[in-house]
This record gives structure tokens, C-alpha cells and sequence, in this order.
């Protein structure tokens, strides 16, 4: 008997094709969770960003998924942090919710 992941290998999935432009830091899919190492958009290189996301249980549901970011702004050649924008974690949440349906339909 093959040994399953104790967590939703859709999300899991779908989660590293929605960041795959960013470095991965590290990816436990046993642990669920990602990992990303900072990332700078070409349009803005005074501002980075790196994402956390949590997969937890088996069952696809939003419950089941967790997005937090942290960014940060260079002035004067130091890194500040910015305050969290929980509506970017709620928007990488619903692009990953989304990829995760179409990768549902087209399994089934």
C-alpha cells in the first residue's frame, strides 16, 4: 500500500503553480507548508515579498488553506517591514481555491 499525503494534494498542487514564479525556500508537503524566499518584481525593486502557505487535512476546502505574506521596502539601503495585507493572503487564497477546482475537473 502506497502511503498518502496526510494533506490535499490538489491544494498542495495548486499552491506551487499559483507562487512558481517565486524561489522556493523550502516545500514540506508532509508538514504542508511552503516556503518562499523573498521576491522582487521587475516593476518595483525597492519592494520584496515572501509567502507562507499552510494545507491542512485532506478535504479540498478554503478551511483547509492558509496564506500569510510578509513584504518589506528599501529606504535608505534598509529593509522595513510593511504592514500585512491580509487582502493580497485572501487573493492568493481564492488563486489557488480556483487552480485547485480546475485541477479537480480535470482528474475526475
Amino acid at each position: 500500500a502506497s502511503i498518502g499525503l496526510p494533506i490535499n494534494a490538489i491544494l498542495w498542487r495548486s499552491s506551487l503553480e499559483v507562487i512558481d514564479f517565486m524561489p522556493l525556500s523550502s516545500a514540506d508537503p508532509f508538514a504542508g507548508v511552503i516556503i518562499t524566499d523573498w521576491y522582487t518584481p521587475k516593476i518595483n525593486t525597492n519592494e520584496r515579498c515572501k509567502i507562507n502557505i499552510f494545507i491542512k487535512g485532506k478535504k479540498l476546502k478554503s478551511s483547509n488553506l492558509k496564506v500569510n505574506s510578509f513584504c518589506q521596502n528599501l529606504k535608505n539601503n534598509l529593509w522595513i517591514d510593511m504592514p500585512v495585507n491580509e487582502k493580497n493572503n485572501l487573493q492568493i487564497e481564492n488563486a489557488i481555491l480556483n487552480k485547485a477546482k480546475k485541477l479537480k475537473l480535470s482528474i475526475n
